[in-house]
């Protein structure tokens, strides 16, 4: 079943609820029968976002290149290319709006029902959670559809709708506020939120937003609003005994040594110490990543050998190919389920956040302040389980290799590229790279090999209006205006 796009809050596809059809048919006041702490725990559950946003962020961004050959698909066209997709199909930025309402719309009605009953405190976590997920998906949409957030600039270009009670009409009107007024409601919403989490008030708490899942959210949270000193003391909450090096991917102990099935396997189980939340989320990215025209090819591979860093020695990374030049990470692992003996639907064990994009979030602060040392403290520990044999006499990160590496001399500019460059190969295939794309200002350039293999190059510049995913058509009909075009 499709839900109507013209839908901010899609209909909740959870037991509790039952159909999509069923459920308009309903009262609305009868629709929120969410009276015991076990129903609002499993309602809270369904605050995620079920969609993904891999497929339509790695190909617009610099982690995609045209490969002169392959399998053409119409969306991953249209994004290569930066045109707008007006459909809802997977793995669209459609669908992933969609999802993030949906996931607002469980949020908000957990949180009615919990002023409706006499839950007390035991409701205290799931109100919490509520309230970081419904900030988190605004968070997300906001990033992908609306303007960045400029720390002391001028914030008054739309943002996205932030609902905040439950539905109870099937076309109801919305305005998309600002970005100033999209973001104060996101920072509201996180920090009562966090007050409230628990790290044990779930049974896979790896699918939830813990105090550390959520201290992570804000560290990046407030990276886009260039409050540097808040990333700082956002990340060194998320380990409290400082053991940040422990809980990183360990490249090279654990995952280097596997077999590509054992590695796929591994990398989304929730005993995987850096990882601090994940969600399911319906997808079919690994099946269109394989071989597909514009992906992950022979030149972006390089990032991982000896001349992609400023170390200069290759990453532990894995990297894997379909056949050249169709390279994969291979980390996602699709399971499926099954709705009935005979249908269902695909979905991935998504990585929202860990602890390493944490650590090289708070190694931008560090840089962004001046406290450069700091910076490449953090990074020299990002890399030290990423190479084989690392020495941290010789292989450290330094400002001679830094600025030698790049080719410019200002400190600040330098450390940062670094930075930035490490994350866009730690998180190659994990849709993060556009996020520093937007935030950053980071001008994209793809690469466009015609018929006749001749190979000529466009590029998406930081005030380009198709850097901002267009809002669904019929949103008109609910009263929205579109990103320009």
């Amino acid at each position: 079943m499709k839900t109507n796009k013209l839908l901010l809050y899609s209909c909740l596809s959870i037991t509790l609820f039952g159909s999509c059809k069923k459920f308009l048919n309903k009262n609305p006041d009868n629709r929120t029968q969410i009276n015991t702490i076990d129903k609002l725990k499993q309602l809270v559950g369904t605050a995620y976002p079920q969609a993904d946003y891999l497929t339509f962020a790695e190909t617009a961004s610099d982690n995609a290149e045209d490969k002169g050959s392959g399998d053409i698909n119409d969306y991953l066209t249209a994004y290569y290319f930066w045109n707008d997709y007006p459909n809802n199909d997977a793995n669209t930025a459609i669908s992933y709006w969609n999802g993030c309402y949906t996931a607002i719309a469980a949020a908000n009605q957990a949180l009615e029902s919990i002023k409706e009953n006499n839950f007390g405190a035991d409701a205290d976590p799931y109100k919490g959670e509520a309230l970081v997920c419904r900030a988190y998906a605004e968070h997300m949409l906001s990033i992908f559809f609306a303007k960045p957030y400029v720390n002391g600039g001028d914030n008054s270009s739309p943002g996205v709708p932030y609902p905040v009670t439950p539905e109870t009409t099937l076309l109801g009107k919305y305005t998309r506020g600002t970005v100033q007024s999209t973001y104060d409601s996101i920072e509201a919403d996180l920090t009562e939120g966090m007050k409230l989490l628990s790290a044990n008030a779930y049974d896979v708490p790896k699918y939830h937003f813990t105090p550390a899942a959520a201290h992570a959210f804000a560290a990046r949270f407030y990276l886009f609003k260039g409050e540097w000193q808040k990333v700082i003391d956002q990340v060194a909450q998320i380990i409290p005994s400082g053991d940040i090096k422990d809980n990183l991917r360990q490249w090279t102990s654990v995952f280097k040594p596997l077999s590509p099935q054992d590695f796929n396997n591994a990398f989304t189980k929730t005993d995987v110490k850096a990882t601090l939340l994940m969600n399911s989320s319906y997808s079919t990215y690994q099946r269109v990543y394989t071989t597909p025209e514009y992906g992950y090819g022979s030149t972006l591979s390089n990032m991982f050998l000896s001349g992609g860093n400023c170390i200069g020695k290759a990453l532990d990374n894995k990297v894997f190919n379909y056949g050249l030049p169709n390279y994969t990470t291979y980390k996602w692992k699709e399971y499926f389920y099954y709705a009935t003996a005979n249908t269902g639907y695909p979905y991935l064990p998504m990585i929202l956040f860990t602890v390493d994009e944490a650590l090289l979030n708070r190694a931008e602060a560090y840089a962004q302040l001046g406290q450069f040392d700091l910076a490449l403290q953090d990074l020299n520990t990002f890399y030290s389980v990423r190479m084989s044999y690392y020495n941290p006499i010789n292989d450290a990160v330094t400002f001679s290799k830094i600025m030698a590496y790049y080719s410019i001399s200002d400190e600040k500019e330098g450390v940062i590229r670094a930075i930035l460059d490490a994350k866009k190969a730690e998180f190659l295939q994990e849709g993060l790279r556009w996020l520093d794309i937007v935030r950053t200002g980071i001008t994209v350039r793809h690469n466009v090999i015609d018929s006749r293999g001749v190979e000529t190059f466009i590029e998406l510049k930081p005030d380009d209006p198709r850097r901002l995913f267009q809002l669904p058509e019929e949103a008109k009909l609910a009263g929205l205006e579109l990103n320009p075009r």
